[in-house]
C-alpha cells in the first residue's frame, strides 16, 4: 500500500503537496498540518459496496411520519423537528463538560426503555465508567436493548452496526476514532472527514440513526474540517456556561426540520432536566424598582421567550467610551446609541453602556430593540421602567417603532406570567384581534412616544 505525505488544512480540510503559510481555500494563516495518507483499494470497494439500490421514480418512494421516533425528551424533539428521522446523521457539539454525554447518554436510556435498539460506542471512557454515569443517572436499569462498547477502531464499530443492526447508534466522540487504513493519528483532518463519511454512508445504507458528538476549538466551532458538517443531516450546539446550571440545545443545520427551534435544560446531579417554561426561569431573579432592566419577548423558532435586557450606564473615566453586549448583538447596540442619541437627543458620546441579557442567552430577534433602548435609556436617566410590562418593537434609524412577527403569540406569553402591560407598535395593535386580553395594550409609534411612556413620565 503506497503511502504519501499532505498537508491538510485543519479548519477546511484542503490538500496541499506542500506546506502553505495561508489556505487557498479558506484564507486562514497557519493551518495546515502535515499527514501521512494512503488511499486503499481495499476501503473504495468496501464503500461501493454500501449502495446497491436502482434508480426508483420519487412518487413511489413511501414516505410517513413512522420513520420518526421519540427520543422521550421533549425539549431534544422540538429541536430536531419533532423526532429522530431514520437512517440520519445528526452532530452534537460543544464546549468541554457543558453535557455532550449526559444528553446523549439520557437519549439512550429513554429510547432502550421504549423497546429501541441502541447502540453506544464510548471512545473516551471505559465500560465501568459508562455504567457508573449511567448509574448516577438513574439509567442502570437492566435494558435489553442498550448495548455499549468501548471501541476507537472504526472498522469494528461498523462490523458491530451491521451484526447488530441498532435502531440508533450513538458515537463519542468523532475525534477519538481512526480508520487503520489511513496512518495519521486520530482527531486529524483526514481521519475526521474520512471516519464522518464512512459513518454517513453506513447510516444511509442501513437505516440506522447515527449520533456524532464532537470537540469544539477555542473559537467555539466543532474541531475538524469545514466539511464535517456539511456531510451530516443536523448540526446541534450545547450553548451555556459550564459552571451555569441551564443549558441550550440550538440547531445550526437541520434538514428535516427548522433551525430556529431551541431546548432548554437544567443541570442536576441525576443530569439534564427539561425546562418546560424557560421565561419563568429566566426572570425568576429580576430586581424590582431598579433602572435599566425590561422585560422583552422574543421568539425562538415557535417558542415565545421573554427574558429580561439590562443595561448599564455611567460616566466614562477614559477618553473612550466603553460599549459591551453580552447576548446581545454588539453591532445593533451600536445603532440603537445613535438613534439614542440623534432623535432622543441623550448624550451618550461620554457614557460607559453595558448591555446583558440575563439567562446566558443570545438573543437576534429585532423585536428586542425597543425593549435594549429603553434599558440604556432607563440607565441612563436613573428613572424606573413601567411597572409590569413587556416591551415590544423595532427600531428604525428615523426613530419609528417598526412591526414586528408574531404579536398576538409573545403577548400571550406575557399574560400567562402575570404581566399587566405590554407597549407595542401602532401597526401591530391596529391589526391585533383580541376578545378578552387582561394587558392593557399600549401602542407607540416613534421611539419618543414609547420612550415618555416607558419611563413612566
Amino acid at each position: 500500500m503506497k503511502t504519501k505525505t499532505v498537508f491538510n488544512c485543519s479548519n477546511c480540510g484542503y490538500q496541499s503537496p506542500k506546506w502553505l503559510g495561508r489556505c487557498p481555500d479558506c484564507g486562514s494563516w497557519n493551518s495546515f498540518a502535515e499527514e501521512n495518507y494512503a488511499a486503499p483499494a481495499a476501503r473504495v470497494n468496501d464503500r461501493i459496496s454500501l449502495y446497491r439500490d436502482e434508480p426508483v421514480l420519487l412518487k413511489d418512494v413511501a414516505a410517513s411520519d413512522a420513520s420518526r421516533f421519540k427520543t422521550g425528551l421533549e425539549e431534544m424533539d422540538r429541536v430536531l423537528g419533532g423526532g429522530i428521522v431514520e437512517g440520519s446523521v445528526t452532530l452534537i457539539g460543544g464546549d468541554p463538560g457543558v453535557g455532550k454525554s449526559t444528553i446523549s447518554l439520557q437519549v439512550s436510556n429513554q429510547l432502550a426503555s421504549r423497546g429501541i435498539s441502541v447502540l453506544y460506542v464510548s471512545g473516551e471512557e471505559s465500560l465501568m465508567q459508562t455504567k457508573l454515569r449511567a448509574q448516577r443517572l438513574g439509567g442502570a436499569q437492566k435494558h435489553e436493548n442498550l448495548y455499549i462498547v468501548n471501541q476507537t477502531d472504526l472498522s469494528l464499530i461498523t462490523e458491530y452496526i451491521k451484526k447488530l443492526k441498532p435502531q440508533v447508534a450513538i458515537i463519542d466522540s468523532i475525534q477519538v476514532l481512526f480508520e487503520p487504513s489511513i496512518s495519521s493519528s486520530p482527531g486529524s483532518v483526514s481521519q475526521v472527514r474520512e471516519c464522518a463519511g464512512i459513518l454517513t454512508q453506513l447510516a444511509k445504507s442501513s437505516s440506522t440513526s447515527i449520533f456524532i458528538i464532537g470537540h469544539v476549538t477555542k473559537e467555539g466551532a466543532i474541531a475538524g474540517p469545514r466539511v464535517l458538517e456539511h456531510i451530516v443531516d443536523t448540526v446541534l450546539y450545547f450553548e451555556g456556561d459550564r459552571f451555569s446550571i441551564y443549558r441550550i440545545l440550538r440547531a445550526v443545520k437541520n434538514r428535516f426540520g427548522s433551525t430556529n427551534e431551541i431546548g432548554v435544560f437544567e443541570m442536576t446531579s441525576a443530569g439534564l432536566a427539561e425546562v418546560k417554561n424557560p421565561s419563568e426561569i429566566f426572570l425568576s431573579e429580576r430586581p424590582k424598582d431598579v433602572s435599566g432592566s425590561v422585560v422583552v419577548s422574543v421568539l425562538e423558532g415557535s417558542r415565545p421567550l421573554l427574558v429580561e435586557v439590562q443595561s448599564l450606564v455611567s460616566k466614562s473615566g477614559f477618553g473612550y467610551p466603553r460599549r459591551r453586549a453580552q447576548g446581545f448583538d454588539f453591532n445593533r447596540l451600536n445603532l440603537l446609541i445613535a438613534v439614542l442619541e440623534k432623535r432622543m437627543g441623550l448624550h451618550l458620546e461620554a457614557e460607559d453602556i453595558f448591555v446583558n441579557v440575563a439567562g446566558g442567552i443570545k438573543i437576534e430577534d429585532p423585536a428586542a430593540d425597543l425593549g435594549a433602548a429603553a434599558a440604556i435609556a432607563s440607565g441612563f436617566r436613573e428613572q424606573l421602567i413601567l411597572p409590569e410590562a413587556v416591551v415590544l418593537g423595532e427600531v428604525g434609524l428615523a426613530g419609528e417603532i417598526r412591526s414586528i412577527s408574531q404579536a398576538a403569540l409573545r403577548i400571550n406569553e406575557a399574560q400567562k406570567l402575570g404581566f399587566k402591560r405590554c407597549v407595542l407598535p401602532r401597526n401591530n395593535y391596529k391589526n391585533l384581534k383580541f376578545e378578552k386580553s387582561s394587558l392593557e395594550l399600549i401602542p407607540a409609534s416613534t421611539l419618543k412616544e414609547a420612550m415618555d411612556i416607558i419611563l413612566n413620565k
